[in-house]
């Protein structure tokens, strides 16, 4: 009877988006030994270690933000750099922002028995936080080149950029997602299994 309560929350909760929730978490007990609620807080401690990486480079970067306005440099910008610095300030502003969520969601939602909410919203913030931390470098690439190089270089340079950090950020992550969906049962090898064993 308690072996059937225990995976009902995963798909409806934790996993809502996942189809193969209910086997990945049969998986993880026979492989781990971890209970939903142990997987979860270790889930929780992996996405907070990723974004204290992922905030020292944002805050790194709002913090040159910050003090460039207040440069003797900064006068002589013209229109376009000057707009494309707001926006390049903006985007690194709401990376900041989702990045730090997660702190946020679980304060308020501390003691509450939410941790499945807490780490799906953190997860979804997470994400978020880096495709708006991509855009802010490739917007401060742009910036740079533009000031240092002019015009053409500036467009190379930030295309290329672009290119480079949507690959190794997402593409390639996906592709691999991609590929693993579509050779078969995601359990069956013992290279699968490792892989399942380091992003769960």
């Amino acid at each position: 009877m308690a072996a059937e309560t225990i995976p009902d929350p995963v798909p409806t909760r934790a996993e809502k988006s996942d189809s193969s929730g209910d086997a990945h978490h049969a998986w993880n007990v026979d492989a781990r030994g971890e209970t939903e609620l142990q997987r979860l807080d270790r889930n929780f401690g992996e996405i907070l270690q990723e974004l204290r990486v992922a905030q020292t480079g944002v805050q790194i970067l709002f913090a040159f933000l910050l003090t460039l306005a207040f440069t003797q440099r900064f006068t002589a910008l013209n229109l376009f750099q000057r707009d494309l610095y707001i926006v390049t300030l903006l985007l690194t502003a709401a990376a900041t922002g989702l990045l730090i969520a997660p702190v946020g969601y679980h304060r308020i939602t501390f003691r509450q028995r939410m941790r499945p909410e807490l780490v799906t919203a953190a997860n979804r913030l997470a994400l978020g936080g880096l495709v708006f931390m991509m855009l802010a470098l490739i917007s401060s690439i742009l910036f740079i080149t533009d000031v240092v190089l002019g015009d053409t270089a500036a467009i190379v340079i930030t295309v290329f950029s672009a290119l480079w950090l949507f690959g190794f950020w997402f593409l390639v992550p996906i592709a691999r997602l991609w590929q693993r969906r579509g050779v078969g049962p995601a359990l069956d090898s013992d290279s699968d299994t490792k892989s399942e064993g380091e992003h769960r």
